[in-house]
């Protein structure tokens, strides 16, 4: 993939590092650099898990299928627009009769396992919190959305915990898999991977700004599905086009960054570490937030010039012991993973750094939250991010 050295290697750092979460019980993969982890004691394969959300309503989700007809693809040839696959979560009523959605469909994490030369059974991926096709929980006022901008090599399940806490919390979050650098599956069987077409965030952007269009679609009752899948009661007609907010890890971070420069519709901006390349010199005069962990305006110049251009409300925390991967589902999936395959903790801390995993969650759930609630709905949030908070002593704010 032509991309840049960093892009290269966190879409590769990613992907071996979600197959090593997920092969509980498998052999180390030939080709890759074979830690000394003890025996495992677990009796057998466990499934592993996630946090559940902290909000008072449950989660409902949806998968969508969507086709740009303003792009073409670059792979299918001609006659052939740019495919998306997506998932809306939204606040829903109580469906406990319903299934929980899997963290990713069986055949693109079949592929991911493959791709980071793992076999297992996709069965033992975590479930969310994520009841399929939940009615939609209604209470006259629209709800409030943002968009989700995956990293490199990555895919749009990889900040569940964080998308999941914002819909327990009356958001409806859209999250995309950019294809050609993503694990996807569409609903026709085909699985498509990270392959030799260059994506840069400027594409990552040009799809999310897609997916603004297909929220106002949403909002004025039509269904984008190309499919025509039948959609949950009550979500159309449900989602505030005005009230958009957008975040992104990585690659995805530097694009809801572009995306918030072409496009006004999008109102609020956080980006999890992002290191903002290419370089962003154009002023941005709305909220906009960085969880920054090694991508930080000391180290990186790109970061530290877009931070020049800021001229709106402006924050920017740092969790001390987080890495790039720290802020993310891996918080939580690797620690597992450690325990059943003997992992020492210095191995778990070479993944995901030495912030403690339970930290990290709160962090992840509690930061975003306050974040959008106060600069979508105006809400504060016990003041969270005026400043350190005694609840949270590990995360700084930096000048």
């Amino acid at each position: 993939m032509t991309i840049t050295p960093f892009m290269t290697q966190e879409g590769m750092t990613r992907r071996r590092m979600l197959g090593a979460a997920l092969a509980v019980g498998a052999a180390v993969p030939m080709g890759v650099a074979r830690p000394v982890w003890a025996a495992s004691t677990a009796p057998g394969p466990v499934q592993l898990t996630l946090p559940v959300p902290t909000g008072p309503y449950p989660v409902g989700t949806v998968p969508l299928h969507l086709v740009d007809a303003s792009r073409p693809d670059p792979v299918a040839g001609p006659g052939h627009h740019r495919e998306l696959m997506a998932s809306l979560w939204y606040p829903a009523r109580r469906a406990e009769d319903l299934p929980r959605a899997p963290w990713m469909a069986e055949g693109a994490l079949r592929a991911l396992l493959t791709d980071a030369d793992f076999t297992l059974d996709p069965a033992l991926g975590p479930l969310t919190a994520g009841r399929v096709g939940a009615p939609v929980h209604r209470t006259g006022q629209r709800l409030p959305v943002i968009v989700y901008s995956h990293g490199s090599g990555s895919h749009r399940g990889d900040h569940t915990i964080m998308v999941q806490e914002l819909a327990s919390h009356g958001y409806a979050v859209v999250t995309v898999d950019h294809t050609h650098d993503t694990f996807t599956q569409f609903p026709d069987g085909r699985v498509v991977t990270p392959g030799d077409v260059p994506m840069f965030p400027r594409d990552f952007a040009a799809d999310l700004r897609f997916l603004l269009d297909c929220v106002e679609r949403l909002a004025a009752g039509r269904n984008p599905d190309v499919d025509g899948k039948p959609l949950p009661q009550g979500l159309l007609g449900a989602l505030d086009p005005r009230c958009i907010g957008a975040f992104g890890w990585s690659k995805g971070g530097t694009a809801t960054a572009l995306t918030m420069l072409a496009d006004r519709r999008v109102r609020a901006g956080l980006s999890v570490d992002g290191p903002m390349q290419p370089t962003i010199t154009a002023d941005l005069d709305r909220p906009f937030m960085m969880m920054t962990a090694v991508f930080t305006r000391a180290a990186m110049p790109d970061v530290a010039e877009f931070w020049t251009h800021l001229r709106g409300w402006r924050l920017d925390i740092q969790a001390d012991g987080a890495i790039h991967n720290s802020y993310g589902d891996n918080a939580t999936l690797i620690p597992q993973a450690g325990k059943i395959l003997g992992m020492t903790t210095q191995q778990i801390q070479d993944w995901i750094g030495t912030l403690d995993p339970a930290r990290a969650v709160r962090i992840q759930q509690a930061y975003p939250l306050a974040f959008f609630d106060l600069n979508l709905r105006h809400r504060g949030q016990g003041h969270l991010l005026d400043g350190p908070c005694p609840a949270f002593p590990e995360v700084k704010f930096l000048p």
